[in-house]
């Protein structure tokens, strides 16, 4: 997720997922819980990464935090508000979640019980125009499985069945600029980087130039992704 201040949106999450902070290098802050270790499935990391870019609209990728009941629900609005979250309407309507802002205007959910034992990352969702499409080409990528696929949206999860989801949801906006919240994939330890690469692209990703010393590739639909080292 780019950031104006990684490290205070760094802290902010952190409290919000009660996770560990790290740094690799200056302009990068890394959360995960405590004791991860990859690739272990139960989660998901977050990585702050500075941009002096500024958000303009709604960003394709959000977060959605999981509440065991509508109690737990209210609570965590709560504590998050305390946090410097803001509610947010990104024209929702009457809806059983809660749709509010990071600090930096970034868009999450917090949902009612709708999905359970994940931690506290319910889901991973992104916006699209395909979501058959898009489910058949990150199946393959992240080697997840395939739990409902319709017109609307699609279900992705660990094939261990732990941890978050990963959701393709059917909007009528369109992609405009660089995503401001992406995914990264990493191989797992011991894969050809380079292979990987190619196997990728084989299911329909493209090569994009950003100017980094790592490879970033792009979805059928455009939206970037980073391809790490393997652990």
């Amino acid at each position: 997720m780019k950031a104006r201040d990684d490290s205070a949106l760094g802290g902010f999450w952190a409290q919000a997922l009660g996770w560990a902070v790290s740094s690799e290098a200056p302009g990068v802050t890394n959360l995960e819980p405590e004791g991860f270790v990859y690739p272990d499935p139960v989660a998901v990391c977050l990585d702050l990464v500075t941009s002096p870019e500024p958000k303009t609209v709604k960003n394709r990728v959000h977060l959605d935090l999981a509440a065991t009941s509508a109690a737990h629900q209210a609570e965590l609005v709560a504590r998050l508000t305390e946090l410097g979250a803001t509610p947010a309407d990104v024209g929702q309507g009457d809806v059983p979640w809660t749709v509010m802002a990071d600090p930096e205007g970034n868009e999450f959910c917090v949902l009612d019980s709708l999905y359970h034992d994940t931690g506290p990352i319910a889901s991973v969702v992104v916006d699209c125009a395909d979501p058959r499409a898009m489910a058949r080409f990150w199946s393959e990528a992240t080697d997840w499985t395939l739990h409902k696929v319709t017109d609307h949206n699609a279900v992705l999860r660990s094939a261990a069945g732990v941890g978050p989801y990963l959701q393709f949801l059917r909007v009528p906006d369109v992609k405009t600029g660089w995503n401001r919240a992406h995914l990264d994939i990493r191989p797992y330890p011991g894969d050809d980087p380079e292979a990987e690469a190619a196997r990728l692209q084989a299911l329909g990703a493209t090569a994009i130039d950003v100017g980094v010393p790592w490879t970033v590739l792009a979805d059928p639909e455009g939206n970037e992704f980073c391809l790490l080292a393997p652990a």
